[in-house]
Parts: C-alpha cells; structure tokens; sequence
C-alpha cells in the first residue's frame, strides 16, 4: 500500500486516479458527514454551488431533505443547519437526506468523485477509515485534505497524519515503505508531534480561530476527538455517502 497526502483539492494530480481516495475536511464537513451517518441519516449528497443544491433537493419529499449550507464558517440564509456535527441529532436527521454544501469539504469530495472508492474521513472516524484499508488492501491510496480556499490547513494534514499513522502501526510499515511522497511523512510527524493534544491544535489553526471567533468553541472540541465514531461513509454513486457497515 502507498498513501499519497495532498493538502488541497488543487494539489490532486490531474492524471490517473487511486485505488481510494479520502476526503478530509475536519473542521468541519467530513466531521459532521460521519456524524449525521452514525445519527440515522439515509445519505449525504455534496454540491459545491448552492443553487445546484436547491434545485435538486426541491425532487426530494420536504419531510425527508434537509438543507445544509455554510459559507465561511456560518450558516446559509434560509438552509436548515449549518456545517455542525452537533446539530446532528438522531432526532433531526435520522431518515433523511442531507443536501450539503460548505465551504471547503464538499469541493475535495466532488474533485476525487471519479475514484473506485471515496471515503470521507476525520478524526473521529480514523480507526474505521483504517480498518477498511488494511481489509481490502487497496495499493494506491490519496487522502485529501479540504485546506481553506485553496490554501493548506493544520487540522486537514494532521488528520491524514493520523489514518496514515495508523496504518503504519496496523499493518507492521514503515514510512519509506507506506508514503507515497513527503507530504505523508509530514503529516505523520505533525500528528506525533500534537497526538495527545489536538485540541491546542484546532485553537492555534487559522480555521480553528474563525471557528473560535463565530463562538464555535464545542465544534473544535468534538473534532478534536478521535476514534469516537466507528461509521464510515463512502460514496455509493458521485457525490453521495452513505454508511456502510463493518463486517
């Protein structure tokens, strides 16, 4: 197995695809994915333009959708929730269709659309991600970082850090055997380095200070949480998730 990290949709090599390719948006799209999966959601379907959302969304039955818009870390006028995972609550979402579009998440996911296998992955749901790729052994993995706006972002490269680190330990590898380029070596040394701290991360990170500043306090600490979930999403036809079990 090779992991390839690539920090923003706009580092992904233009030719040739992965065996799988992982979006990583921790703060806060592919966090809040996994925890609308793990809450009951039937889907979640990603748009990078809103009224692409809307539009399609309009075919679905009104008490099965459910509108998620963010822009720059707060809510769409006139959407249903924000990019929170904590607005997740069985209750809400349990049954339903998410129609999600956010800043930074929903653009890696829609960039790696093509590939075999499309996972969205986060730290919450790290163990699982790994667990999956040590099964089936897939040769050629890319983990995506969402980045902000195009440029590179701590939490997205300390999350691939981490899913490759665990396949490191899992599978007996060493780095120069498991990297596929210095990107992941990187990662892997961010994460050893912040491991047992992620939280101080999130709170020195350019994104994790807008989040702070919106007054998104418990947003940083949830993400900041790992191996929490064990769900994990994976495309079932372009640009939706759903759960898939762990058998």
């Amino acid at each position: 197995m090779k992991v390839f990290t690539y920090h923003t949709p706009e580092r992904v090599p233009s030719d040739g695809l992965p065996d799988c390719a992982i979006a990583v948006d921790v703060l806060r799209a592919t966090t809040t994915i996994a925890a609308a999966l793990a809450a009951g959601a039937e889907a979640v379907q990603v748009f990078s333009d809103l009224e692409q959302l809307i539009q399609e969304s309009d075919d679905w039955p009104a008490d099965q959708r459910i509108r998620v818009g963010e822009r720059g870390g707060q809510t769409v006028a006139g959407f249903d929730l924000g990019n929170s995972p904590l607005e997740c609550h069985p209750e809400r979402v349990q049954g339903c269709r998410l129609f999600m579009s956010t800043t930074n998440g929903t653009r890696a996911l829609e960039r790696i659309q093509g590939a075999p296998t499309v996972l969205a992955a986060a730290l919450i749901n790290r163990a699982t991600v790994g667990d999956y790729l040590q099964k089936h052994q897939l040769e050629t993995v890319w983990i995506v970082g969402s980045g902000w706006q195009g440029s590179y972002s701590l939490e997205d490269t300390v999350c691939a850090g981490a899913i490759a680190h665990y396949l490191s330990q899992s599978l007996g590898l060493p780095l120069e055997t498991l990297a596929g380029n210095d990107e992941t070596i990187a990662a892997i040394a961010l994460y050893d380095h912040y491991q047992d701290d992620l939280l101080t991360l999130f709170h020195q990170c350019s994104h994790g200070q807008r989040l702070l500043n919106l007054g998104n306090h418990a947003d940083l600490k949830y993400c900041a949480q790992i191996d929490t979930l064990s769900v994990l999403p994976i495309q079932a036809e372009p640009k939706v998730l759903v759960k898939t079990a762990m058998d």
